[in-house]
């Protein structure tokens, strides 16, 4: 068995993979098309099963748990015990921590956002300014 901190180590590296996958499919421009088709199917589906599958594309924290199935079972992480427990306790952790790694990217986004907005105002007002001079 892994001592207990490499196991931390690894679980906060294993999320950076999951955290870029589940926002890039969720979020980014490159995965648009099928996101809008998901979107759409999400709304319109006369199942709620149906409904619910194709939410699960569009939800970076519903979507980050099927990442995490597919990581888990290519690298075979585990927390805390060797059995099917530290796969469970494993899974739940990495989604936990690749959702705060997506919630400070998110979080990153809009502050750089925002800046950016600011900036913009600023520089037409500067104009304003001297065009009015």
């Amino acid at each position: 068995m892994e001592s207990l901190g490499l196991q931390v180590a690894v679980l906060f590296l294993l999320a950076i993979p999951i955290a870029c996958v589940a926002w890039t499919v969720t979020h980014e421009e490159v995965f648009r098309e099928p996101r809008e088709f998901c979107v759409r199917r999400s709304k319109e589906c006369r199942r709620w099963y149906q409904r619910k599958f194709f939410y699960l594309f569009t939800c970076e924290y519903c979507f980050s748990h099927y990442v995490t199935v597919f990581f888990l079972f290519v690298t075979r992480y585990h927390l805390l015990f060797e059995d099917w427990r530290g796969y469970l306790i494993g899974g739940f952790a990495l989604v936990w921590v690749a959702n705060q790694y997506m919630s400070l990217y998110n979080r990153l986004r809009l502050d750089i956002k925002s800046e950016k907005i600011e900036t913009t105002i600023k520089e037409k007002v500067a104009k304003k300014v001297i065009s009015d001079e």
